[in-house]
């Protein structure tokens, strides 16, 4: 069986950016990487320093090529069990069958984007269908744009949006918009139309508009939806690591759990986290996770001696 200071589930920015600082380190580390991230639909990834524009394969595909370069180990694949080996030691089964073990572990596995149940828009979703404003509203500043109503804090989203265009249109479910919120839609000039949305439009392989119920179609160049999120949490689940009341784990400022020995980084546990974010956020844990390995080495070595001694 391998064995390995740190096994890292999920090669995204947050695995890799952790794997890079620990190879640096000089520990022996493994990342698994079930080769599904979240923003392989994207075109390009944008708000990244130096990296603004970039493909999101071509910027996982250095950042593999880096953490090689320093030794660490990449495997395609999955984690199906993490099993406690003592008290923060792991075996780790991965999805071909072998097992190896992990002094430490750092859960970089991300999430799921929830997207409603709309005729069409799955197609178009990260093309002209988004999520996130930060990441997307440069691209269609001065478009007519649309954000679909009916989740929670919508009417908020919809006017951070306004930022990117005067022209946007506020879908809302009927009976769902208060005094209040209407008359703040109204203020920053959004439109509202009430009623149900039933289908994404689409025609020449471009976002065209959506259709209400009542057959109305609305003419749109691009659709926010905000965003509902399911972390990728299995592994922490079954480790039986805190969950805060919605549901996401719960964990320090450098990502440790309230399980000895396992981290997060990413968005596993920080659903607004962006690339840079979760890049930031493996670099810290990294560094938290070795400085929690330099501490065990030093109490091995003492041990050792003593024994030495003793003997």
């Amino acid at each position: 069986m391998s064995e390995y200071d740190v096994v890292i589930i999920g090669g995204g920015a947050a695995g890799l950016s952790a794997a890079l600082v620990l190879a640096r380190a000089r520990r022996e580390v493994l990342v698994v990487d079930a080769g599904a991230p979240r923003n392989a639909p994207a075109a390009h990834m944008h708000g990244f320093l130096s990296r603004d524009g970039m493909p999101p394969g071509q910027f996982l595909a250095a950042g593999r090529k880096e953490v090689r370069g320093y030794g660490g180990v990449i495997r395609d694949g999955s984690v199906t069990q993490v099993l406690r080996r003592d008290r923060s030691g792991f075996q780790v089964l991965l999805s071909d069958g072998q097992r190896v073990s992990a002094r430490r572990l750092l859960v970089a596995t991300g999430l799921r984007d929830g997207l409603p149940d709309l005729p069409g828009l799955r197609e178009r979703w990260a093309r002209d269908v988004l999520h996130c404003p930060y990441c997307h509203g440069h691209e269609v500043r001065e478009q007519r744009l649309g954000v679909l109503g009916g989740a929670l804090g919508a009417v908020h989203y919809a006017q951070i949006v306004r930022q990117w265009s005067h022209d946007v249109v506020f879908f809302a479910p009927s009976g769902t918009l208060t005094d209040d919120q209407r008359s703040q839609l109204t203020a920053r000039a959004i439109g509202i139309v009430e009623g149900t949305v039933t289908r994404v439009l689409a025609a020449e392989d471009r976002l065209r508009g959506v259709e209400m119920e009542d057959g109305r179609s609305i003419h749109r160049d691009a659709l926010f939806v905000p965003p509902r999120f399911a972390a990728n949490d299995d592994v922490l689940v079954s480790l039986g690591c805190a969950l805060d009341s919605d549901g996401w784990v719960v964990a320090g400022p450098q990502g440790q759990t309230s399980v000895c020995g396992v981290w997060v980084a990413g968005n596993v546990a920080n659903p607004r986290a962006q690339v840079i974010t979760a890049a930031g956020e493996g670099s810290a844990a990294a560094i938290a996770i070795n400085a929690d390995l330099v501490e065990e080495d030093v109490r091995d070595a003492v041990h050792d001696v003593t024994q030495g001694v003793l003997l």
